[in-house]
């Protein structure tokens, strides 16, 4: 059984046992975090399909931990200008185990 869900404005597919890396949330380690956005569904035999989400889908995890993701460099150059400028990134993010997904009625 696994399911696509929508968090942080991008979509995963998750099954139970999945470790996953999302954009923030705010919950602490160890927390639960149940994801109601479940745009499919699938339990083995058929397809569900949201319109635009399935009614009554949920998908529980648990955080891992909140981390931040490795270093962007973000470089920008003009030519023959003397412009130049150099920028890094680090993007927070949160790891969560899928623990249940859950079809409902």
């Amino acid at each position: 059984m696994f399911a696509i869900i929508k968090t942080g404005g991008k979509q995963y597919k998750v099954a139970e046992g999945d470790v996953i890396r999302l954009e923030k949330l705010d919950a602490q380690a160890g927390s639960k975090v149940e994801f109601t956005d479940v745009i499919l569904v699938n339990d083995g035999k058929k397809d569900h399909i949201g319109e635009p989400t399935v009614a009554g889908a949920t998908v529980t995890a648990t955080v891992e931990e909140q981390m931040r993701d490795r270093k962007v460099i973000v470089f920008k150059k003009t030519r023959r200008h003397n412009y130049r400028r150099k920028k890094g990134h680090r993007q927070h993010l949160t790891v969560v185990k899928i623990t249940k997904v859950a079809l409902g009625k």
